[in-house]
């Protein structure tokens, strides 16, 4: 039977519950009750610092009757008086004072956690501006898109691929590609609008997605505008495509793109179903950049012959996705672009699509990019890999006709 003593004359403390008062190392270590509210624990540890009602108010900007609510919701989550209330004074009870001895402890370590985490959030943020200061250097003032083309691939290839994935060259009907990891279940489209990039260089995103789901990736390298207009880059990736098909079921094959090739992995599945091609198990939109003005202004400046790239490319993420393979769509809650995630997502559902979205705190756009440093990124690489191992067992591969 639990021994109890008694605390003043408002009720028992049972000893074999806290332990007792004089031994810490006594106490039974319980998990914290459910419907725990901070903001409770703090308006307790302010009125048991003050040992007053009113001054606590004060110093938590609330109201005196706010702050009582708040503690007697305490008191029923944790199942026990703390306050010992009259007209003149506020005492705190055995328990009270257990809680009073522990919880300042556990609020000083959960301030010093966020202070630390926003601190490696302010890093995080630095790092990865300083990967892309280089093109938000030259961008306003680089009228040659080649050069601005050599800096991208040199921001890209800054950023580390594992050593021990294997990268190797094929033509994929006809055109230049790279498989990254095993034999290939996803085909990716890069992003760069439809201007910038290349399959090399998009090595390091796409060795995320194979590490975290141990397949292979298959990149084309298509042809770029605005040399090649539209739709040079649709037919490229239409061929590459089909010559993944001809390796595997398409019931074994998923989509996958960032930022533009969102748009070119939605003109294909449009262009597939048109033809009549078998369609993928599913696909991956990766912080859709769908909007050919978005991408002028991506790197910081208007640049003419991006801008005329872009626009040829501007009806591709357009159109009827009925029929479709399900969508994961993948954005940043503060990126500039989440209105195009958000058409897409709107899009497909209203076409009878099945859509996951998945929105992560962060304000970079193609923050997938930073997976090997950034935790977003990563949980966001995880949860692509899931979807890819779980398209593949379902086969959900969809017949045009």
């Amino acid at each position: 039977m639990a021994v109890v003593r008694e605390t003043h004359d408002h009720g028992r403390v049972p000893v074999g519950i806290l332990g007792r008062m004089d031994d810490p190392a006594t106490v039974v270590p319980l998990r914290s009750p459910d419907g725990l509210d901070l903001r409770q624990l703090r308006a307790f540890m302010a009125v048991a610092e003050e040992l007053n009602f009113g001054r606590a108010a004060q110093r938590l900007y609330v109201s005196q009757p706010a702050l009582s609510r708040q503690i007697k919701s305490l008191e029923r989550v944790i199942g026990c008086e703390l306050l010992l209330r009259d007209t003149h004074r506020v005492e705190l009870t055995l328990a009270g004072h257990a809680l009073y001895a522990r919880a300042g402890t556990v609020l000083t370590a959960l301030d010093e956690a966020i202070a630390a985490t926003r601190s490696v959030g302010g890093e995080l943020n630095a790092r990865i501006m300083s990967i892309w200061a280089p093109m938000l250097a030259v961008a306003a003032s680089v009228a040659s898109i080649e050069s601005l083309r050599e800096i991208f691939e040199d921001v890209l290839a800054s950023m580390p691929v594992p050593d021990d994935l294997a990268v190797r060259p094929v033509r994929a009907g006809g055109v230049p590609s790279l498989i990254v990891g095993a034999e290939p279940a996803v085909l990716h489209l890069h992003g760069g609008g439809h201007a910038l990039g290349s399959a090399y260089g998009y090595r390091a995103l796409v060795s995320g997605l194979a590490t975290a789901g141990g397949f292979g990736v298959l990149v084309p390298d298509f042809r770029l505008a605005p040399e090649h207009p539209y739709p040079a880059a649709l037919d490229d990736a239409v061929a590459a495509y089909r010559w993944l098909a001809d390796r595997r079921p398409a019931s074994e094959i998923v989509l996958s793109g960032d930022s533009s090739g969102c748009g070119l992995v939605l003109g294909l599945l449009a262009r597939l179903r048109a033809a009549g091609d078998a369609g993928p198990a599913g696909a991956i939109l990766m912080c859709p950049g769908l909007d050919p003005e978005g991408g002028v202004h991506e790197f910081g400046g208007p640049i003419a012959a991006l801008h005329q790239a872009a626009a040829t490319y501007a009806a591709v993420g357009d159109g009827d996705l009925t029929g479709s393979a399900p969508l994961l769509v993948q954005y940043a809650v503060d990126d500039p672009r989440r209105a195009d995630a958000e058409a897409v997502i709107e899009l497909a559902r209203s076409c009878g699509v099945h859509v996951r979205a998945d929105s992560y705190r962060t304000g970079v756009h193609d923050f997938q990019l930073f997976w090997t440093f950034l935790p977003e990124a990563a949980d966001a690489m995880r949860s692509a890999a899931q979807f890819v191992q779980s398209a593949l067992s379902t086969g959900e591969a969809t017949s045009a006709g």
